[in-house]
């Protein structure tokens, strides 16, 4: 799978914070009930792994990927635990070959210039832009297009349901990342309701 395909599903990734294992399988059942198929869990809490292994065996239908790969060591737990592609908040050669080489598409994080010429330079042409609204939001995006016309991005960070629309409207954004489609207190309360309702106002975004 070439990460590009992932636009393909769907206008928003979910960016997913889970700290209860009994949490992630509901929880991933009601983002594709709504329409969102690709689910970015991140490695951010002790059991981010085991939610992934329980995603992964429970829930076959979503497309699920690790957020938060800092190391190649990060990378391999997340493929073991049967993720299909990973997403870093930055960008580093030595990531960059090595899920290249284990066969695990990457989408590398990048804020300024000089991190998109790296990774280019490391064949990634379709790049996450973090912290999004933090780096520049829009009009970075937009002066980024001038000198890298062949990259595309997934703006992550402060999106939310009524701002993404207008990044989604750029010529260089396929595709955004939000952490909005999993409220935490949604996520508390179980209200696996209210999360298929957001995912379905996700999934309906289009550009502005």
């Amino acid at each position: 799978m070439n990460t590009l395909e992932l636009a393909g599903h769907g206008p928003v990734i979910p960016v997913i914070v889970i700290n209860q294992l009994a949490d992630a399988v509901p929880m991933a059942r009601a983002l594709v009930e709504g329409g969102v198929k690709v689910l970015e869990v991140t490695l951010r809490t002790p059991v981010a792994l085991q939610c992934m292994e329980a995603i992964a065996r429970e829930v076959p239908e979503a497309i699920l990927g690790a957020g938060t790969v800092r190391s190649v060591a990060d990378a391999k737990a997340a493929l073991n635990a049967g993720c299909k592609f990973a997403v870093s908040p930055g960008y580093t050669s030595e990531i960059g070959r090595a899920c290249r080489e284990m066969g695990l598409p990457l989408l590398p994080g990048t804020a300024t210039g000089s991190e998109v010429m790296q990774a280019n330079a490391d064949g990634y042409f379709f790049l996450k832009f973090f912290p999004a609204m933090q780096a520049g939001g829009i009009p970075m995006l937009k002066a980024l297009a001038g000198p890298f016309t062949d990259v595309v991005f997934c703006p992550t960070g402060g999106i939310t349901l009524e701002t993404a629309p207008q990044f989604l409207a750029l010529p260089n954004v396929k595709v955004c990342g939000g952490s909005w489609l999993t409220p935490a207190d949604a996520v508390k309360a179980g209200d696996w309701a209210r999360i298929t309702q957001l995912a379905k106002e996700a999934a309906a975004l289009r550009a502005a």
